[in-house]
């Protein structure tokens, strides 16, 4: 039977189900929004995703780019992935043959309340998405080749950090992974998720976990990455389950909860600021796509046979012109504690990226590179400030622009802050308690 996890494990106890609050308020969420999961596929997704096994050269795991210390990122305004060294802002960019190719395209995304049912859509651009009008139900880099077998679209999530050189995988001839990604074998029998799979089943303790875990694994040759990704995700939903906020007390009936500039902030939020809009729903998020002229830093998105540091965003999944430079909505949840904020984490503070929003063009047009938190690399630093340095790039950005300006004065801009601040689930603050003392493949655990 499949129950909640232990309190380490940020299992929460049963909400109230309460109607809409007034003046356009959302619901809060209840226990009804969450799937559940059993005691032992949560444990053995803890592992997975503290273990860096699952790298191509054994060396970087999810809890890297993806920390509790951390809020579930890094802290940096884009990740450092294989080859770098240390945690968190802390990390470099390697030395010598480890000096990293380049830095991860975009900033790690929060992973707070991913697991709950109304999140269909997955990354930045959302490349992966339930849409039933495919033949394997979902929107995904690979199409009809995607394994079957997930649990949903969190699941699918994890299946892809693993196949990338710059995230996980490392560069070619530098190990099998690696090379089954270059050759783009990710569902072979040789390919990347098979040969992952064969060594979590050749460790003896993954092996009897995963037969804990799922009635369908009864030996070690059972064991697919789907299982190991459905673990993972498992673990995702439920540590990072954050619905305990002073906003969310407030909604369930308690008016103390907030204090009067946050709920003077929720005023505007949910009124003249306009946040609402696309900020919508328990989550604070309508899980669309917006083009609000946010400022591009780094190496862009970009096939490799393309030369240009531009991010396309929605545009590269859907092939409209529309949709160029439109990035999903995130979800507002413990926004305070997940800085940098942006697709590329252009914004270093909550308040210059609440700015942002208030005048995105005026914003975008004298945005300072500097503020961006990226770890010096001699061969890089071209790259990190092209688009915000060449005209062009930055009024094309700027004529994609939907977003209208908004006039607060400073008190109006401080009590919008405040309900912002208002939204951290106090729970998530603190989430050291997750990271695990050893995992199975007895490699270091980054704490």
């Amino acid at each position: 039977m499949r129950h909640l996890v232990p309190l380490l494990l940020f299992c929460l106890s049963v909400t109230a189900v309460v109607p809409a609050a007034a003046d356009g308020l959302p619901p809060a969420p209840t226990d009804a929004d969450f799937r559940t999961f059993s005691e032992e596929e949560v444990g053995l997704g803890r592992l997975l995703f503290f273990d860096p096994i699952l790298s191509g050269n054994r060396n970087i795991a999810c809890a890297s780019c993806h920390h509790p210390r951390f809020h579930t990122g890094d802290g940096l305004s884009l990740p450092v992935g294989e080859g770098g060294r240390g945690l968190g802002p802390k990390r470099d960019v390697g030395a010598g043959p480890t000096l990293i190719e380049a830095r991860v395209a975009r900033n790690s995304p929060a992973l707070f309340n991913l697991g709950a049912r109304e999140f269909t859509v997955m990354f930045h651009d959302g490349r992966l998405e339930r849409d039933r009008t495919r033949p394997s139900g979902f929107r995904n880099p690979i199409g009809p080749d995607l394994p079957a077998g997930f649990d949903g679209v969190l699941s699918m999530q994890a299946m892809f950090p693993v196949t990338s050189g710059d995230e996980m995988a490392g560069h070619y001839n530098e190990n099998d992974v690696a090379k089954a990604a270059r050759r783009g074998d990710m569902t072979g029998p040789d390919g990347v998720w098979a040969v992952l799979a064969r060594r979590l089943a050749a460790n003896p303790d993954y092996a009897t976990r995963f037969r804990a875990a799922y009635d369908d694994v009864d030996g070690p040759d059972d064991i697919t990455f789907v299982h190991a990704a459905n673990a993972i995700a498992a673990f995702m939903a439920e540590a990072f389950r954050a619905d305990q906020s002073p906003f969310d007390r407030y909604l369930r009936g308690d008016d103390g909860a907030l204090d009067p500039a946050a709920r003077r902030g929720m005023t505007l939020f949910y009124g003249k600021a306009g946040c609402a809009g696309c900020h919508s729903g328990p989550f604070q998020t309508d899980h669309g796509f917006h083009a609000i002229a946010m400022p591009q830093i780094g190496p862009g998105k970009k096939a490799r046979f393309e030369n240009h540091n531009r991010d396309d965003g929605r545009l590269r999944v859907t092939g409209r012109a529309a949709d160029a430079f439109r990035f999903r909505t995130p979800s507002l949840r413990n926004v305070a504690l997940t800085a940098p904020y942006g697709h590329s984490g252009a914004y270093a503070t909550l308040e210059r990226v609440v700015r942002h929003h208030l005048d995105p063009v005026r914003a975008l047009q004298t945005y300072d590179p500097e503020q961006a938190i990226l770890p010096p690399h001699p061969g890089l630093a071209d790259a990190d400030d092209a688009v915000p340095n060449d005209p062009a790039e930055v009024a094309a950005i700027a004529a994609a622009n939907e977003l209208a300006p908004v006039a607060l004065n400073e008190a109006e801009f401080a009590d919008l802050i405040a309900f912002l601040q208002a939204l951290t689930d106090p729970r998530s603050v603190d989430m050291t308690a997750l990271v695990p003392d050893a995992v199975p493949s007895g490699l270091a655990v980054e704490r």
